[in-house]
């Protein structure tokens, strides 16, 4: 049953649904697998086996009765450390929270495990999410399941970890300055940032337990996997309204449909401002320019005429540190950032 650690969540619930293989069995291959190579990547900082085994059992036993409890009926999924976990120690790598143990799930984990998902374990991140590379003071580093003397990246970067070398076929991580993102890329898998607010945050450290929520904007909670199909699954079952959090959009029911590619305008950029893409990067999007532009596609290589990316930085900067409390800047001069930022969107927007 090695094998099935690579299989995709999307191929899991089927096999499970189709009962060509058993949820336990699922779980069986992946703990074997973790037990092989988790102490080498410190990848998954917390098991939950016993409550793992039993709802494993329970899937079974409930698909033998003919129940189906949602789309990952089965399938072990793993959670970053920041996402509390009711009954799991949940320590977002902070030294004051080293024993904490939630009365409840986050909302993202309550939507996952209603969907069938089963908890397999939690994963590795730096203090507070707070880095691009993952180092916890609590735990150690989480090494590039690549290249062990490489960075996994972060702040996701147990999560990234996990999943690039199949300890999980799909993770629970969250990104504000690219946490889920930068990790994806380093270890070679799926991520994905969904659009603010269209996930909920409730239950994610940080803020700490308890206080009240400072950050409004730019973070978000997102999956990660090793295919496309995957992050759309994932998003599907976490998304939505939350009672704990009323500034939430609502999500269209309507499926956007793909026309022919020809149909659309494409423009393209191989880095913003100062920010240069990579030689690599700027390979696949010429790669990717020629191929829309042998089937007879618009397009066109060319930046955002009115992005200014200095500014969108400095903006970015200052809503982050005056909502992480770390600025001086006063409300107005925050009101005043969220403005310019409104601007900047607006004009990517029209573009």
């Amino acid at each position: 049953m090695s094998h099935l650690v690579f299989f995709s969540a999307s191929e899991l619930a089927k096999a499970i649904r189709d009962r060509t293989v058993s949820s336990v069995e699922v779980l069986d291959a992946h703990l074997e697998h973790i037990a092989l190579h988790n102490s080498q990547l410190n990848a998954i900082i917390t098991l939950h086996v016993e409550n793992a085994y039993q709802r494993a059992k329970d899937a079974d036993d409930a698909l033998a009765r003919g129940e189906i409890w949602g789309r990952l009926h089965g399938v072990p999924v793993t959670i970053k450390d920041s996402l509390e976990t009711k009954g799991l120690r949940t320590t977002s790598s902070y030294e004051p929270l080293a024993n904490y143990v939630p009365t409840q799930d986050a909302t993202v984990v309550a939507r996952l495990l209603a969907a069938g998902a089963i908890l397999l374990g939690k994963t590795n991140t730096p203090k507070l999410t707070a880095d691009f590379q993952t180092n916890s003071p609590l735990f150690g580093r989480t090494n590039n399941p690549w290249n062990l003397d490489y960075t996994s990246g972060g702040s996701t970067g147990g999560g990234a970890a996990a999943v690039a070398a199949g300890l999980s076929p799909l993770e629970l991580g969250s990104d504000l300055g690219g946490s889920i993102r930068v990790p994806g890329h380093f270890c070679g898998v799926f991520g994905l940032k969904p659009t603010e607010h269209r996930v909920s945050t409730f239950g994610h450290i940080p803020e700490l337990p308890g206080k009240p929520k400072t950050i409004r904007h730019l973070q978000t909670i997102g999956p990660l996997a090793r295919c496309v199909e995957d992050l759309r699954l994932c998003l599907s079952l976490i998304q939505g309204l939350d009672p704990q959090q009323n500034w939430l959009l609502p999500i269209p029911t309507e499926q956007f449909k793909l026309e022919n590619l020809r149909a659309y305008r494409y423009a393209w950029t191989t880095g913003f401002g100062d920010i240069p893409a990579s030689t690599e990067t700027k390979r696949c999007l010429d790669k990717l320019a020629l191929s829309l532009e042998n089937l007879g596609c618009c397009i066109e290589e060319h930046n955002p005429p009115n992005l200014d990316v200095t500014v969108a930085r400095e903006t970015y900067s200052e809503i982050l540190r005056f909502e992480f409390g770390l600025s001086e800047i006063n409300q107005q001069q925050y009101e005043h950032a969220l403005h310019k930022r409104h601007r900047i969107i607006t004009d990517l927007e029209s573009f």
